[in-house]
């Protein structure tokens, strides 16, 4: 056994290399090959995907505007303390630097962009920067009394909490009016104004909407699928190609013939009168709103939700539920408790697919939607035509959502397990 032993451990290669070290230098090189061969598509990701994702979740949280167009003020104010200041005011020299930023803003003609971000935080104070900017040059000082005495608004703590609150390079001030919150004049982080409560919503509505859109498919995908399993091939090529056939066709198109069908003066409503269901002052809503956006998503998305599941049952043996009931075992029992765990696997993936394509979906619910079925992916497209403060809004939005997504996924993999997935 010694020798046998002392043999094995002295085994070498032609080139006279031991066979251990050859075989890792192999697994190495083969290791190497497979990264070269995916480096492109690596590197593909990265630029259009990772950076893009990394690049919206800084600019969602960045906060250029006051560091960069009130500096001065931005340093006099950092050691500025409320409950030590006279009258809780910052001092001379706040509303000197302030002076400063006015003259320079006033000539860079940078002072609107600052009254633009602030008075979206601070209602009524565009104005005052505005106007004191325009007579800066001819105050005299002490700035502080000057600036009061021009605008009674320089006295007053909303504005400084503020100004001192967003000195820093990054902010949360667009996350939270991406959830309907706002500060209040003292500071505190309350519930937006009812006027102003819009995301919440609609980002309650996508879910909703991306969940009923989800089990509807599931309903309808399910006798499809068992059918396209049990049919003979050529029965089964033909509806596989009904199933495939709206992947052939553009989706603006498949948007656009569901307005036609959903339309006032629809096929359907029309169908409907000729057929004496309804008269001609009761046609059916259902465009512009939650129900033409639901049944036009339910078809777009149904083929995503039939291919996993078909490729899993076309896997399973029908001889398990002959034996099933051949051993008295009821045909619904039968395929309750044998057939229907078999396809789990392929459901869950139909189930991930649909809902994260549901609650980003945006050219149908912004064609078919209204007001009423619009997602927040509308709401992301709309906020990123607007000003800078709008696109930050956008990408606050949109960082949202992709945490959500991932939270959502996170669950699903506890409850599920992604490992069990099939695709097909």
């Amino acid at each position: 056994m010694t020798t046998a032993s002392n043999t094995q451990s002295t085994l070498v290669t032609k080139e006279g290399k031991s066979l251990k070290e050859a075989i890792t230098q192999a697994n190495k090189a083969a290791r190497n090959r497979a990264l070269l061969l995916v480096m492109p598509l690596l590197i593909f990701l990265i630029l259009t995907f990772v950076m893009p994702i990394i690049y919206m979740l800084i600019q969602a949280a960045s906060n250029e505007e006051i560091p960069n167009y009130l500096p001065n003020t931005v340093e006099a104010i950092a050691s500025w303390d409320e409950s030590q200041s006279a009258n809780g005011l910052p001092d001379e020299a706040v509303y000197a630097a302030m002076h400063k930023d006015l003259v320079a803003g006033r000539e860079n003609r940078t002072i609107g962009k600052a009254a633009g971000v602030i008075n979206r935080s601070v209602p009524g104070t565009r104005g005052q920067l505005i106007k004191s900017a325009k007579k800066a040059k001819k105050m005299e000082p002490p700035f502080k009394e000057a600036l009061i005495a021009d605008n009674p608004k320089w006295a007053e703590l909303p504005f400084w909490r503020f100004i001192q609150r967003e000195s820093g390079a990054f902010t949360i001030n667009y996350f939270l009016k991406a959830v309907d919150r706002a500060y209040d004049k003292e500071g505190n982080i309350v519930q937006a104004k009812e006027s102003n409560r819009v995301y919440l919503k609609i980002f309650l509505r996508t879910i909703i909407m991306s969940i009923l859109i989800t089990g509807m498919c599931v309903l309808l995908a399910y006798p499809v699928a068992y059918l396209l399993s049990i049919s003979s091939v050529k029965k089964a090529n033909l509806l596989m190609i009904l199933v495939l056939l709206p992947f052939w066709t553009s989706l603006l198109v498949r948007t656009s013939a569901w307005m036609v069908l959903l339309g006032q003066q629809g096929v359907i409503n029309e169908t409907l009168i000729a057929i004496g269901l309804i008269d001609d002052s009761s046609r059916l809503s259902l465009i512009y709103n939650a129900t033409g956006t639901f049944i036009a998503m339910v078809h777009i998305l149904l083929p995503f939700m039939i291919l996993p599941l078909y490729s899993v049952m076309k896997t399973i043996n029908p001889s398990y539920l002959r034996a099933a009931t051949s051993m008295g075992s009821h045909p619904f029992r039968a395929w309750w408790k044998v057939y229907f765990p078999l396809t789990l696997p392929g459901m869950a993936a139909g189930v991930i697919l649909v809902f994260i394509l549901a609650i980003g979906y945006y050219i149908t619910p912004a064609l078919l939607g209204g007001a009423e079925g619009i997602f927040i992916s509308n709401l992301i497209a709309d906020n990123m035509k607007g000003t800078t403060a709008n696109f930050k809004i956008a990408m606050a939005l949109a960082s949202i959502l992709l945490i959500g997504v991932l939270l959502l996924y996170w669950v699903f993999n506890k409850l599920v397990g992604v490992d069990r997935l099939k695709f097909g």
